[in-house]
């Protein structure tokens, strides 16, 4: 029997479910923050895994989706999505020959970093019918994947322009080793610092009558400082939506949206309060998931199947059977771990999405 239309308090847990209205006026707050800024949205969806929920954000304006692997390319791509970024190297023959057929389907561009994967790009390209638009990575410090800004990157967009069955269709960057920066004033400096070695390689290329039409950065961490840098065309926040307890430490001004529903299942002592939501569901590691409407908390703590929280002082109010929600502290983290999405509207079952990109590690 279908949960669809079931009070939330009806469902088995644990689960991870989505306020709809909250979601939805984060969409669209980020959404009004983008155009305000005069750029593109692109959102990631590494975290959102939800080709429904891809398909709201493209409804509020979004010109398509950024992806972190091929295969969760595919899946948006099997969904109707028409227009997404591959924001990671697609490296071997399978992977390349999965990519070009890919884009007869959708309108799908990969980044890249190296001279042979262009070439080898190109000519799957050309034996499948078809074109891929590329775009440079550049490192401008996160000192991950990437060329460096400047000759090197110029040199690579030269190698694109001239190698067919590629086309040239941009530069990107991940401005990601700014988000330690706690001082605003500071991480301003090197946000910007990063970005204008980016845009100002894409001048330099154009310079050269090289067609640079994206210049692609930025993601939710940044939010508030990269959309309204000069140069920048598009933005890939995406995670933001759900505004999970990393989120909000980045200072971003949304409603939490993205809650695992778990049930007390042992309270061994009037200060130790035992659920049913472990480490398979809640990942260790990241932010620490917020326990809606419980005081006194010293400690979260996870084993596999057990959730443990500690507290300073009794509580006398939770009783084993009774539920409660944590706000989910990593989404991107948290998503992949789960088969299903509940979306909730005013505490019922509106929906129950399939976590489709779970598993889409190729």
């Amino acid at each position: 029997m279908s949960e669809v239309g079931a009070p939330l308090t009806a469902v088995e847990t644990p689960f991870l479910w989505t306020d709809l209205e909250r979601l939805d006026r984060n969409i669209a707050t980020m959404a009004a923050h983008f155009r305000d800024a005069g750029v593109q949205w692109r959102p990631h969806t590494k975290g959102v895994k939800v080709p429904a929920i891809a398909h709201k954000l493209v409804a509020a304006g979004a010109i398509g989706v950024t992806c972190a692997k091929l295969g969760e390319a595919e899946v948006m791509a099997a969904a109707g999505i028409r227009n997404i970024l591959v924001a990671n190297q697609i490296v071997g023959p399978q992977k390349i020959a999965r990519l070009v057929h890919l884009c007869r389907h959708a309108d799908v561009k990969v980044v890249v970093d190296n001279r042979d994967v262009v070439s080898a790009i190109g000519n799957a390209a050309i034996a499948a019918g078809t074109t891929v638009g590329l775009l440079v990575e550049v490192n401008t410090g996160m000192n991950r994947a990437g060329v460096e800004p400047g000759e090197a990157t110029i040199a690579l967009a030269q190698h694109i322009a001239a190698t067919p069955g590629a086309q040239l269709a941009g530069l990107m960057t991940w401005e990601g080793h700014t988000l330690s920066e706690r001082d605003l004033d500071r991480k301003r400096e090197k946000v910007s610092a990063a970005i204008k070695a980016l845009t100002d390689t894409a001048d330099a290329c154009r310079a050269l009558g090289l067609p640079i039409e994206i210049v692609s950065a930025g993601g939710s961490g940044t939010y508030h400082i990269t959309p309204f840098l000069p140069g920048v065309t598009e933005i890939e926040a995406g995670g933001a939506i759900f505004c999970d307890v990393t989120y909000q430490g980045w200072g971003i001004d949304l409603e939490p949206a993205l809650f695992v529903r778990t049930m007390v299942t042992s309270r061994p002592t009037p200060t130790r309060i035992i659920c049913d939501a472990g480490f398979k569901t809640l990942p260790r590691g990241y932010a620490t998931p917020h326990a809606i409407g419980i005081d006194h908390i010293t400690e979260v703590a996870f084993s596999a199947e057990h959730g443990i929280l500690k507290l300073d002082q009794p509580n006398t109010t939770l009783n084993v059977g009774d539920t409660f929600d944590f706000v989910v502290g990593y989404g991107d983290a948290t998503v992949f771990l789960h088969e299903q999405l509940y979306g909730v509207y005013q505490g019922t079952v509106d929906a129950i999405w399939p976590v489709l990109g779970r598993g889409k590690i190729r």
